[in-house]
């Protein structure tokens, strides 16, 4: 029975993760800075955390390892979103973008490497975006972010790679999260946004989490064991238009 860490694991992507390792018969630990969302998270193990911040990511993790017995994949879900220009964004919020999203998956990472190590090997999957890629207008410090997550990702797979730890990125293009509903709500005509978001790919809809945990749980499985420093996008054919 494997043994799975999700951040961000109460909502979106993160749950969808869980359930689909469940479905596997895993041993799963949900890892959230929103105590009430993780209350009606299905994971087998829950813990308050939040990412950006040392201790929280330390303690959450050392009682999450203990509780599954040990850990073998680690899915670093956790992040936000946010909208502006470079002249638009606050220095306050940059920082704060770059410190969950960035320092969070350094975080989690540097915490649970160990027990990785521990386990023999196992697999790291990072959750980016296909905006660390390709760019698009008004969310520089959110392109910023998952642009620095993806090259931590490559940097890490060959640090970890030698030591029997794949560490590997899903891209995921605009799908249907409340991350991504925030992201509509902050702006002049949410549902103008939501519209060309749909249009942006070539299946008319935004993704479903499901779609995204698929190809997290295929990154973290066997038949990927030669796939490494991958960054794998799955945006609906977002970024090749």
């Amino acid at each position: 029975m494997r043994r799975v860490l999700v951040t961000g694991g109460a909502s979106g992507i993160g749950a969808a993760t869980v359930r689909r390792f469940q479905e596997d018969g895993c041993r799963v630990a949900a890892l959230d800075v929103d105590e009430a969302a993780l209350g009606a998270c299905s994971a087998d193990v829950k813990m308050v955390c939040d990412v950006a911040d040392e201790q929280s990511v330390q303690s959450a993790v050392e009682r999450a390892v203990t509780e599954l017995g040990g850990v073998d994949v680690v899915v670093a879900a956790a992040g936000i979103a946010s909208r502006g220009s470079v002249m638009d964004c606050t220095p306050a919020e940059f920082g704060r973008v770059m410190s969950v999203n960035v320092r969070g998956v350094y975080l989690t990472c540097r915490a649970t490497l160990p027990h990785l190590r521990a386990a023999g090997g196992g697999a790291v999957v990072v959750v980016a975006s296909q905006l660390g890629l390709v760019a698009v207008a008004d969310a520089a410090a959110y392109c910023a972010s998952k642009g620095a997550v993806i090259n931590l990702t490559r940097a890490m797979a060959l640090d970890h790679g030698p030591e029997g730890i794949r560490v590997n990125c899903v891209c995921p293009g605009p799908t249907e999260t409340p991350l991504v509903e925030r992201f509509f709500a902050d702006t002049a005509d949410p549902t103008a946004t939501r519209q060309a978001f749909e249009a942006a790919g070539v299946i008319g809809r935004l993704i479903e989490p499901a779609e995204i945990a698929e190809a997290i749980h295929y990154l973290a499985s066997e038949r990927a064991k030669a796939t490494i420093g991958a960054a794998l996008v799955v945006d609906a054919g977002y970024s090749v238009r």
